[in-house]
């Protein structure tokens, strides 16, 4: 069992730490990241609002 939380822990955190430096690059707050480790089908939505929003911020 705890090995199956180990593996979630870690997938959670190779998932997050790249959409956390990237929302906000996009405008979008760096806190749904968070919400990719509870949720990971969240994952899936963010790729394809980054892959066709217009403009990225600061650029």
């Amino acid at each position: 069992m705890t090995s199956i939380i180990l593996w979630y822990v870690i997938a959670a955190a190779v998932l997050v730490v790249p959409f956390w430096k990237i929302l906000p690059r996009y405008g979008i707050s760096k806190y749904f990241s968070l919400m990719i480790a509870i949720v990971p089908a969240v994952a899936v939505v963010l790729l394809w609002i980054i892959a066709f929003k217009d403009d990225i911020e600061g650029i």
